[in-house]
């Protein structure tokens, strides 16, 4: 069983699944637009809430929401389903294909056997497509691969049915319908709005305030629980911003690339303005990244490390909220 899927890779993997299934199903649709349409770009802060034994932090919102709300404001039906057992949930992916059905999965990244070592850890919102399979394996289009790979059987079974935190329980998900014609305008702008109240959220935890929040914890970090696990969760930060899903830098920079194209369709050149300074932004997280790579492999050479690095997040922030603020502005 094998569908005629055309595979694109992308930066990040939701973006990527989407932008690739839709134009399966017929509708041109680029990584930035999905990524701003579904107000991918977010921020939170959970120190309640451990991933790899250090404070959970996420530059985008919950598996699946992405795809939800572009679906939700381009006017599409999408199929998603979770399964109790993997007999099932293999019975249901087996049946899209003998259908030719592209289906989109949730999956651990643990056990993703064509990632490189370094890359596999307990990260359960990773999403691919299968589009096809042999006696032995299932065809894979993961988007952040440079090429279409395949998993046997069994890995895919362990990955879709990943334990702990964002449990993927075997979902798979892909379009039912799409309308001829789609309001790309209206949901541009409706994406856009969204992103702002997120980022602008009134809450300690959440947009430029959380950013500010993880600043403040960054000083405190050493003092309250030494060096060594400091530097872990600096460690786990950066790779949550730069390595899982893209992340904080690089979801600046596909952010900045949907801000230019969504400014052709609205014809307003304030917002090609706008993509300009959000990839500066996006510099100075990958600026913010290398530096706390330095601390935490312990090369940094600079004294007061710490509150070096939070001053230059406290920064970031700053950026963020004049940005938002201005986004806000134009879009009204």
């Amino acid at each position: 069983m094998q569908t005629n899927f055309t595979h694109h890779q992308s930066a990040h993997c939701e973006n990527g699944v989407a932008s690739n299934l839709l134009k399966h199903n017929g509708l041109d649709i680029s990584e930035p637009m999905v990524f701003g349409i579904g107000s991918g770009l977010f921020f939170v802060y959970l120190p309640f809430l451990k991933v790899n034994y250090a404070p959970a932090i996420s530059y985008r919102p919950l598996p699946g929401q992405i795809f939800n709300k572009l679906a939700k404001r381009l006017g599409l039906k999408i199929k998603r389903q979770k399964f109790a057992s993997e007999a099932n949930a293999t019975k249901a992916l087996d049946h899209n294909l003998k259908n030719n059905i592209p289906s989109g999965l949730q999956v651990g990244v643990y056990n993703l056997s064509y990632f490189p070592d370094e890359y596999r850890f307990h990260f359960n919102a990773h999403n691919l497509v299968v589009y096809g399979k042999t006696e032995t394996d299932y065809l894979i289009s993961d988007p952040v691969m440079e090429n279409v790979t395949t998993l046997t059987h069994k890995e895919l079974d362990k990955v879709r049915f990943a334990k702990g935190a964002f449990a993927p329980r075997g979902q798979m998900y892909y379009p039912i319908q799409i309308p001829e014609q789609v309001d790309f305008k209206s949901a541009i702008v409706k994406g856009i709005k969204n992103t702002c109240r997120d980022m602008l959220a009134p809450m300690p935890i959440i947009g430029v305030r959380g950013i500010r929040f993880v600043s403040k914890q960054i000083r405190k970090w050493p003092i309250k629980n030494g060096t060594k696990k400091a530097n872990h969760y600096l460690a786990q930060m950066v790779r949550m911003q730069e390595e899982i899903g893209t992340g904080g830098g690089g979801f600046r920079f596909i952010y900045a690339a949907f801000l230019e194209e969504a400014s052709k369709i609205l014809e307003n050149k304030e917002l090609e303005n706008l993509s300009k300074e959000m990839t500066v932004i996006g510099d100075l997280w990958r600026d913010f990244a290398v530096e706390a790579s330095r601390v935490y492999k312990n090369r940094s050479t600079k004294a007061d490390v710490y509150n070096t690095i939070a001053d230059q997040l406290l920064y970031i922030a700053d950026q963020e909220e004049i940005f938002f603020k201005k986004l806000k502005k134009v879009i009204s």
